[in-house]
């Protein structure tokens, strides 16, 4: 099946072309970020590739749809950067990735923590430069921590899980608590009260209209003064503008976000050698007790070589004309 691949790295390349190898469908590797320019690269290909930062709007559906595109296949969990609306009156499909190593992200959350807490990246840097001083760089134990969780899904709970390795005490707020979260001790309380009585809090769960800015100035007001907030996945989920101001106050202790809601301007990309304008993510790394990086949580071998079989699997299906089993919801 002739597929284009938008937004496609070199990683992309060397393990998408090896899950396909079996299937042998005809991908065309594209660099470019699907948008309404670069809609007419995917003529006369049945199936379109993208990722979260790709525009997958009713007006880019429109052009693909006009050029014969039936598929549209995410290599991502989240589909909010996805017209399903658009797309079904267009009688395109939709699949994504529903699962695949949610350790990868799990554990990133934790690492983030540890650096943002016990100021590694800073004494990393500092010691590069002949510089062994320690002031500045004084963390706090986790063990004993109350540590807040919010979405108890499998990446929440996996966290869940580790962070109870570190002998924190845990609460969660999730609209449908699992089993597996108070197995390890998890108490479920409202969103307020997680807030309040947190002295870490991490977001594990996906942007949706009554998720946007769930962290917002609001609720930035209620946190635990000196509260450590953890972002890995979705960067609409935290009022960026809000969590700098509680920064420069000291209400937040400390911020490490591996997702930014203006990402799209910004990751998967090398700006090292231009002048980045956005002037909310340059206050944010001017922070000592900030830590960002590039939406990175998922990139490990085994999460990438899951997305890319999950993918050519879909893309698969369709052709044979079977269910996609990973099919967005209507």
């Amino acid at each position: 099946m002739k597929t284009a691949v938008y937004s496609a790295r070199r990683y992309d390349k060397t393990m998408l072309a090896q899950a396909n190898e079996a299937a042998g469908h005809e991908l065309r590797f594209l660099e470019d970020r699907l948008s309404r320019e670069t809609a007419i690269l995917a003529k006369g290909c049945e199936a379109v590739c993208v990722f979260v930062n790709d525009t997958v709007d009713a007006e880019v559906l429109g052009i693909l749809a006009n050029q014969g595109t039936r598929l549209v296949a995410t290599r991502s969990t989240g589909y909010n950067h996805v017209d399903a609306h658009a797309a079904r009156e267009l009688g395109i499909a939709v699949v994504r990735v529903t699962d695949y190593s949610p350790n990868s992200v799990a554990e990133f959350a934790v690492g983030l923590l540890l650096a943002v807490n016990r100021k590694i990246a800073r004494a990393s840097v500092r010691t590069r430069e002949g510089n062994f001083d320690l002031d500045g760089l004084m963390g706090f134990d986790l063990h004993g921590k109350t540590v807040g969780v919010i979405g108890t899904g499998k990446i929440g709970t996996i966290f869940a899980r580790i962070m109870a390795g570190f002998g924190c005490t845990l609460v969660g707020y999730d609209r449908y608590p699992t089993p597996a979260f108070e197995a390890l001790g998890g108490r479920y309380i409202g969103v307020d009260e997680l807030l309040a009585c947190s002295d870490v809090v991490s977001l594990h769960c996906p942007l949706l209209e009554e998720t946007h800015h769930i962290v917002n100035a609001a609720a930035l007001a209620r946190v635990k003064r000196g509260c450590v907030l953890v972002n890995t996945s979705r960067g609409g989920l935290v009022d960026t503008e809000a969590a700098v101001q509680a920064l420069k106050t000291g209400q937040l202790g400390g911020l490490a976000i591996d997702v930014y809601e203006q990402e799209a301007s910004l990751f998967f990309q090398d700006l090292s050698s231009t002048i980045i304008t956005d002037d909310v993510i340059q206050r944010l790394v001017s922070f000592p007790n900030v830590i960002v990086t590039g939406h990175q949580a998922f990139f490990t071998v085994e999460a990438i070589g899951q997305i890319m079989r999950t993918t050519i699997d879909s893309i698969g299906a369709f052709a044979r004309g079977e269910e996609l089993v990973n099919r967005i919801p209507d």
